[in-house]
């Protein structure tokens, strides 16, 4: 099944609903892309022993591994660490999740600075660029199984917005003005 993703409607209701606008406006791959977000469609009952897994861990370089449950039930101050994950932010690497069970979201920004959501379901693998602003949530389920990938020794130190001069950042902005032929303003 192909990942979902969908302009937002902003809101204050609970973080955890869809927020489709009304009319609904998807999001392609192709546009994911564009930002770039990459996105593979795995079985995440082979996940222990998973050659295409594999494969994509040699090519990228991510050489660390962790599997994280989040729900009520599991995660100490639960309720304030999911208002962590929702606060707009950045990090200095690609952020790898793939989900292995359970359902979720993740919320990035498009060149227009609208958000973009992204449902991510079982068997979904889903990587953020370094620089762009992002954030997660839980859906209505509360529950989500997630194999986080890194390169290297994992750094999770998120810089929340404002970051327009944070490396990563600026080369978030150049990489992605490239891709469609923009002019990169000299910093």
């Amino acid at each position: 099944m192909a990942l979902q993703a969908w302009f937002m409607q902003e809101s204050d209701a609970d973080q955890r609903l869809p927020h489709h606008k009304n009319p609904p406006e998807s999001v392609s791959l192709e546009q994911l892309a564009d930002l770039g977000v990459l996105y593979w469609h795995l079985d995440p009952e082979k996940y222990e022993n998973d050659p295409e897994l594999e494969k994509i861990r040699q090519a990228r370089g991510y050489s660390y591994m962790d599997l994280l449950d989040l729900c009520p039930e599991r995660v100490e101050n639960y309720e304030q660490k999911l208002k962590n994950f929702y606060t707009e932010h950045i990090h200095a690497d690609e952020e790898i999740r793939y989900c292995l069970k359970g359902s979720g979201y993740f919320d990035v920004r498009d060149k227009d600075d609208r958000w973009i959501r992204i449902l991510i379901k079982a068997g979904d693998l889903i990587v953020l660029p370094a620089g762009i602003y992002h954030r997660f949530t839980l859906d209505t389920n509360n529950y989500i199984k997630l194999m986080r990938l890194f390169v290297g020794e994992p750094v999770w130190t998120p810089f929340n917005r404002p970051q327009e001069d944070h490396p990563a950042r600026k080369e978030y902005i150049k990489s992605t003005a490239e891709k469609v032929g923009l002019p990169v303003a000299a910093h």
